[in-house]
C-alpha cells in the first residue's frame, strides 16, 4: 500500500470513528431529554390532580394542540396500583394527546411572546399561498418570511403548475415588519434546494385595497435580475376576524371533552374542562352559563350554542387564564394581547394545510435532507446571536430596509478554512509562524491577478453565485463594460441608488457603506457583545491619533462581504483634518476570526485612519482596515477638503473589508433599532445613507465682540 493511500486510509477510519462516538452521544442526549420529559409531565399532572383550584394542567411548550380521536380517551386505562385515574387526570391525557399530532416548533410561536401595545395592533393576516406557474416542470416548494419567522409549504409534484393551498396566521404591527417574502424553490438537489423567484408583498397595502376579491397574482423575480419574470404566484389574504375566531377556539377546545363526538355536551362533560382551566370565578358560574345554553332543560347543549355564549362570557370575565395549546399562563386584564396569542396559537383555519414554521430564513426552510442530517449530528445550526468556532456555519443578518433576517452567502469550504486558523490557538500559531506573510503575499497577488483581462471571465460565476444579494439593475454601467474583475468589483451605483438621509441636515448622520453593522455606546458594550479579542483597544485602533475624547466614545463597525457595492462614503460633514496610514496583517474580517479570543483583527489589520472635523459631533475617526484578499485602499478626496455627508470618499479592491467610525463621548445618540440588533450580537443589514443617529453634542456658546472697544 502506498503512503498516499495509506494516509487516505488511516483519515477515512479516523472520521467513522469521530462519527460513530457522535452519533453514540447525540443518541445518548436524546434519551436523557426524553426521560427528563416525561418525568415533567408526570409531574405536572399529579401537581393538578393534587390542587385543582390553585394550579394548571400545562403542556410543555414543544408541543402543539391538533385533531385526534377522544374516544381512545375516554377509557383511559387503570393506574399503575389499580385505582381509576381521576376525570382532571383523564383530561390532562387527552389534552396531552391532542399536542402530539402537530409539527409546530416552539419557534414559530415567539410572536406571541412580546406584549403588544393596543395602538400598535394592526391585525392579524391569515395568508394562503394557493399556487404558481412556472417555466419549467420540477418538484416545487414555497416559503414565506416575515421578521424573524419563516414558514414552508409541502413539496409539490413534478409539475410547471404547483398546487399548495397552504395557509399561516401572522401578526402584523403598525410600525413592525410588515413586508412578507415569498420564495419559490426547486427541490431536485440533496443539500440545497435552488432558489427560482421571488415576490415581495406588503401586507398591509395588500389588506387595505378595495377589492372585490382577497386572491390576487403576483410576478415571480429573479433573484440576481428583479426586471425579469421566471413565473407567477397566487396568494390570498385577509384579516383574521377576532370574534370568529374565537368562536372557533372555544369549539375546539370543547370538542375535547365531547368523548362520544356527537356534537354536543352534558353538563360533567363541560364541568371537567372548566374546572381544568383553574379558574374560580369560572367555576363557580359554570352551571349558570350551561343552563343559559340550555334552552329545553335537557341537560344536553350543541358545541355551537355553548362556544358561542363562552366567547361573549369570555368577553366580560375571562374564562381562561392559561392557554390550552402551549401552556403559557395569560393576563385577565390584557384581552389585546390574550386573544393575539390564542389566535395564533390555535391556527386550524379553514382545513388547508398550515404551513410548517419553526425557520428563521428560507434559506434554512428549504435546506435538503443533508443539511438536516449534519444539524441533527450538530455540525451546522442556525441561530441569532454570538457564534464561536464549530456552531457558525451560517451568518444571519437582520434587512433594516425589509425587517427580516436573511443568510449571508459565504462559501462552505471557506467557513470551514476560517474555523481551522481562526478559532483555534493552532490555526494561530501557525499564523505567528510565517504565514502571515504568506497570506499578505498571497493577498497582494490575488489583487494583482483581478487587475488581469483575464479576471474578467469570473464576473458571470460570482454574479450567479450571490445572485440573491447583488441587484444589476443599480449598476452604472453594463456588464460588458467591466474589462477586469475588480472593475467590476469597485463598481459605481446610478444616481439615485442611495438616497441620503435629511441630506440638508448636518446633525444627523448616515451609515458610511453597504454593510452589516454592529453599532455600540462604548467600547465595553463592543467587547462584550462582539469584539473578543484579548487586548482591543480605542488607543490600539487610533494609535497616534487616539484622543482622550474617542477613549470612551461611541463606536460603529461597517463589515464589507465581497458582495457589497465596496465604495464608502461619509458619514458626517465636515473637513479632513489628517490621514495616518498603518501597516499591519490581512486577517479576514469575517465575525469568525471578529468573535475569536485568539487574534486582534481590528488592531492588527493594515489600516488607515482619519480624522474629520465636524460642527455638530466634534472629532470623528474615520477607520478603513483592510483584509484578507483586499489589494488596496483608496481615497477620493486628500487633507483640508470640506466634504458633505454622502459624498464617496473611496474604495476597496477585491476582498472583504471593514470601516470603524469612533465618535467623541456624549456627541452622538445612535438609532435605538441599531443598538438593540447589537446588544443581540445580530448584525445590521444597512445601506449608504441610512440614517445612523442624532448629535448630541452641546453646541460652544459664541463668544460676543467687546462693545467697548469698538470704535466707528
Amino acid at each position: 500500500m502506498s503512503k498516499l493511500k495509506y494516509k487516505l486510509y488511516i483519515k477515512c477510519k479516523l472520521a467513522m470513528w469521530l462519527t460513530k462516538t457522535r452519533i453514540e452521544m447525540v443518541k445518548e442526549n436524546r434519551k436523557t431529554k426524553k426521560k427528563n420529559l416525561e418525568i415533567d409531565i408526570e409531574d405536572d399532572l399529579l401537581k393538578s390532580e393534587l390542587d385543582v383550584n390553585t394550579s394548571h394542567i400545562r403542556i410543555p411548550d414543544t408541543h402543539r394542540m391538533g385533531h385526534g380521536n377522544s374516544r381512545q380517551d375516554c377509557s383511559s386505562n387503570d393506574s399503575a396500583d389499580g385505582t381509576k385515574p381521576s376525570r382532571i387526570r383523564r383530561l390532562g391525557r387527552r389534552l396531552r394527546l391532542h399536542s402530539r399530532r402537530s409539527c409546530h416548533t416552539a419557534a414559530s410561536h415567539s410572536q406571541t411572546s412580546k406584549i403588544l401595545k393596543e395602538e400598535d395592533f394592526a391585525g392579524i393576516a391569515l395568508i394562503q399561498i394557493i399556487s404558481a406557474e412556472m417555466k419549467f416542470k420540477d418538484k416545487w416548494l414555497a416559503c414565506i418570511t416575515l421578521g424573524e419567522q419563516t414558514f414552508r409549504t409541502h413539496v409539490s409534484d413534478q409539475t410547471d403548475k404547483p398546487t399548495w393551498n397552504s395557509e399561516k396566521k401572522l401578526l402584523l404591527e403598525k410600525h413592525g415588519a410588515h413586508l412578507a417574502r415569498i420564495s419559490v424553490f426547486e427541490t431536485n438537489r440533496l443539500s440545497r434546494n435552488n432558489l427560482i423567484g421571488y415576490c415581495e408583498v406588503d401586507l398591509l397595502e395588500f389588506l387595505s385595497q378595495d377589492c372585490s376579491s382577497d386572491t390576487e397574482v403576483f410576478d415571480l423575480l429573479d433573484p440576481s435580475s428583479a426586471s425579469t419574470v421566471v413565473g407567477r404566484i397566487s396568494i390570498s389574504c385577509c384579516i383574521e376576524d377576532p370574534v370568529e375566531t374565537e368562536k372557533t377556539f372555544v369549539r375546539r377546545i370543547l370538542s375535547i371533552v365531547d368523548c362520544n363526538e356527537d356534537g354536543e355536551l352534558s353538563l360533567d362533560e363541560f364541568s371537567d374542562l372548566i374546572d381544568a382551566f383553574g379558574n374560580k370565578l369560572a367555576a363557580e358560574k359554570k352551571e349558570e352559563i350551561f343552563k343559559q345554553a340550555d334552552r329545553n332543560g335537557d341537560g344536553v347543549v350543541s358545541l355551537d350554542e355553548l362556544a358561542t355564549l363562552l366567547a361573549i362570557q369570555n368577553e366580560k370575565e375571562p374564562i381562561i387564564n392559561c392557554c390550552p395549546v402551549c401552556g403559557e399562563v395569560l393576563e385577565v386584564s390584557d384581552g389585546l394581547n390574550n386573544m393575539i396569542h390564542m389566535t395564533l396559537c390555535f391556527d386550524e383555519g379553514t382545513g388547508n394545510q398550515v404551513m410548517t414554521g419553526g425557520f428563521l430564513t428560507d434559506k434554512e426552510a428549504s435546506s435538503g435532507w443533508m443539511f438536516k442530517l449534519s444539524e441533527w449530528a450538530h455540525f451546522s445550526t442556525f441561530d441569532i446571536g454570538l457564534r464561536s468556532g464549530s456552531s457558525a456555519s451560517h451568518i444571519l443578518v437582520y434587512d433594516r430596509r425589509k425587517k427580516r433576517l436573511v443568510e449571508e452567502i459565504i462559501d462552505r469550504k471557506i467557513v470551514l478554512s476560517m474555523r481551522a486558523i481562526y478559532q483555534s490557538k493552532f490555526g494561530l500559531g501557525l499564523m505567528d509562524n510565517g504565514a502571515k506573510e504568506i497570506l499578505r503575499s498571497l493577498s497582494e497577488k490575488q489583487g494583482k491577478k483581478m487587475d488581469t483581462a483575464e479576471s474578467a471571465k469570473e464576473i458571470p460565476n460570482f454574479i450567479e453565485f450571490f445572485k440573491d444579494q447583488i441587484n444589476m439593475d443599480e449598476v452604472k454601467y453594463p456588464l460588458e463594460q467591466f474589462k477586469t474583475f475588480n472593475e467590476f468589483f469597485i463598481r459605481e451605483l446610478k444616481p439615485g441608488a442611495r438616497p441620503i438621509a435629511f441630506v440638508e441636515r448636518d446633525d444627523i448622520a448616515v451609515c458610511a457603506a453597504d454593510c452589516r453593522l454592529m453599532a455600540f455606546n462604548s467600547v465595553a458594550d463592543s467587547i462584550r457583545c462582539w469584539i473578543k479579542g484579548r487586548k482591543f483597544s480605542i488607543q490600539g485602533l487610533l494609535n497616534e491619533t487616539c484622543s482622550s475624547e474617542f477613549v470612551n466614545g461611541s463606536l460603529v463597525i461597517f463589515r464589507l462581504a465581497p458582495q457589497d457595492y465596496h465604495r464608502f462614503h461619509f458619514p458626517v460633514s465636515g473637513t479632513i483634518e489628517k490621514f495616518l496610514e498603518l501597516p499591519g496583517c490581512l486577517y479576514t474580517v469575517n465575525p469568525i476570526a471578529v468573535n475569536s479570543k485568539y487574534c486582534n483583527v481590528f488592531t492588527e489589520n493594515k489600516r488607515v485612519v482619519s480624522i474629520i472635523s465636524t460642527e455638530h459631533f466634534g472629532k470623528v475617526a474615520f477607520v478603513a482596515i483592510g483584509a484578507t484578499m483586499v489589494g488596496s485602499i483608496n481615497f477620493s478626496k486628500k487633507e483640508g477638503d470640506y466634504v458633505k455627508k454622502g459624498d464617496e470618499f473611496g474604495y476597496f479592491s477585491f476582498g472583504g473589508s471593514t470601516v470603524i467610525c469612533v465618535f467623541e463621548k456624549d456627541s452622538i445618540r445612535i438609532d435605538e433599532d441599531l443598538l438593540e440588533n447589537s446588544g443581540r450580537s445580530l448584525e445590521t443589514l444597512v445601506t449608504v445613507g441610512m440614517q445612523l443617529g442624532v448629535s448630541i453634542k452641546k453646541q460652544g456658546s459664541v463668544k460676543l465682540p467687546n462693545l467697548r472697544n469698538l470704535s466707528l
